[in-house]
Parts: structure tokens; sequence; C-alpha cells
């Protein structure tokens, strides 16, 4: 398997083409960071946009929804759809509302979607997605019910090619612009996981596990 995915008309970057990358470290590690993804597809000619919980585990990219939920029938139903998943990681403030921009992550990929239908591929997904979002979590929690396993709906799109954009570094202003006294520079841009709440029906002396508590705080 090539490093890099392969280019075509999909996934070439053809707007500041100097911040694309198309090698599989960079795609991979900006979709691991990822926890929502915006997918694509056309349906009726219509084009569709929607957010969905999303994970990577090794060239596939695990999709979640209710298997009854509008937009998991219509993936089934598609053969090709277009995803994409971004991190703002700061705004750059330059010296002209112009080059004033933002330090970025994002990637785009194409494949064909699959609704997983076996209780095996579909309880390895939600693993999957559960242990990206709550790390540790999964060990903790009783199982998934049949019934709870028949509702979820998996979509699995194999990535068949994909593209990442990357925008870091500090303002590029026009040669003449550094003359002028206006402060410019980054601003960063963390998401970061909060201090938990307690549920109010938890039982009496029940307390987080060290899972849990390793949670908070930490920068996605």
């Amino acid at each position: 398997m090539s490093d890099e995915y392969e280019i075509d008309k999909r996934n070439k970057v053809r707007q500041l083409c100097d911040k694309a990358k198309y090698d599989r470290e960079t795609v991979h590690r900006i979709l691991d960071a990822c926890m929502i993804a915006h997918v694509a597809f056309v349906q009726d000619d219509q084009p569709i946009v929607v957010p969905m919980i999303c994970v990577r585990d090794g060239e596939s990219v695990y999709l979640h929804g209710a298997r009854k939920a509008r937009v998991i029938k219509l993936l089934e139903k598609n053969d090709q759809v277009c995803l994409n998943a971004t991190l703002v990681d700061g705004l750059v403030l330059a010296r002209s509302a112009f080059n004033s921009s933002m330090q970025y992550r994002s990637v785009t990929l194409f494949g064909t979607p699959t609704l997983l239908e076996s209780e095996k591929d579909k309880l390895h997904a939600m693993r999957c997605i559960s242990e990206h979002l709550m790390p540790g979590r999964w060990n903790e929690l009783r199982a998934p019910l049949e019934k709870e396993i028949k509702m979820t709906g998996v979509i699995e799109v194999p990535i068949a090619r994909a593209s990442a954009k990357v925008s870091a570094g500090p303002p590029k202003d026009e040669p003449e612009d550094y003359d002028i006294p206006i402060w410019a520079g980054v601003l960063p841009l963390t998401q970061t996981l909060g201090t938990i709440v307690s549920d109010d029906q938890l039982l009496p002396g029940v307390q987080p596990s060290p899972i849990v508590l390793a949670m908070q705080n930490r920068k996605l």
C-alpha cells in the first residue's frame, strides 16, 4: 500500500494547493482528532449534508446513527459519499481583513458507503466509536442489548480517495503593510472537555471511575 492516496479530479486540491497533503499519516491524524464529520451525498437530485459521529478504523470510517434514521437509509442507497472533517486551530489576525484567515486542519474523503448488518461487525464499530469518544469507557459499561444493536445504524465508508489541507503559521501580509502600526498575530482556538457533572439519579456512594476523571479537561 502506498504512503499516499491516489490523486484524481475528486480529491485534488485546487485552491491554496500549497497547503494540500495526500499522505495517509496526515489524513489519519486529522480524522483521529475529529468527533464529527459532515457527510455529503445526492438524493433525488438534491444535495444533502449531514453531521454525523465518526471514527476511523484502519482505512475505513464508521458513521453512527439510529437504524431507522433517514440519513442511514439514504446513505445505504447511495453508491458514493463525500465526507469532510475540519478542526479550527486559531484565528490569524493580519494587518488587513483580506489577509486575515484561520489556522485549520481538514480532510475530505470519498468512498462507497455500506450499511453494516452482522452483529459482530456492528459491535466492533460501536466499540470503536465509544472508545474514540470516551476512551476506556466501553469495558466499564453493561454490554449492549440485542435490541440496542438492532436499533443502531452504522455506515462503513472505505477511504477510496482523500486529501488533507493544513493551514498554520503567522499572518502573511502585503510587503507594504508591515510598516503599518497595527498588531498582528495568532489567536489560538482549542476545544477542551470540561468538568464532569453528576447525574442527579446516581445511587448513593457511586463515584466516577479513574477513566471518567481522566477525560476531564482533555484537549481535543
